[in-house]
């Protein structure tokens, strides 16, 4: 059963990019000024840092392996089975915050049993 976090992304105010820590995990706040993107901090590829990637045609630059994920879908244009999550932004009063989907973390038995359902 998937849950929804909330991550509070903090002020947005004369920054184009930040990072934001909760809960052990990192991400990645881009401001392309007409709307806030956030991502993990990490590139699904080789876990490189994206905070020094390149933004270009629309698009966030792996520093590491030049991946290009777009950032209105994630795709990635040089490998389709390697997408970058995108986590929805919403209001609430005054604050910002990202909503991330987290997967419960299984036990080995609960893994196996999954497995045998087929639903792994």
């Amino acid at each position: 059963m998937t849950e929804v976090v909330r991550v509070p992304l903090g002020d947005p105010a004369g920054r184009e990019r930040w990072t934001v820590t909760h809960e052990d995990r990192s991400y990645l706040v881009l401001d392309l000024g007409d709307r806030l993107v956030v991502t993990d901090a990490l590139c699904p590829h080789k876990q490189n840092p994206l905070a020094a990637g390149l933004v270009r045609d629309g698009c966030l630059v792996c520093p590491g392996h030049w991946y290009a994920f777009d950032l209105a879908t994630g795709a990635c244009r040089n490998a389709a089975e390697t997408p970058l999550p995108l986590h929805p932004v919403v209001a609430e009063g005054e604050m910002l915050y990202a909503e991330v989907k987290v997967e419960p973390e299984l036990s080995w038995s609960e893994r196996l049993r999954a497995y045998a359902r087929g639903s792994s």
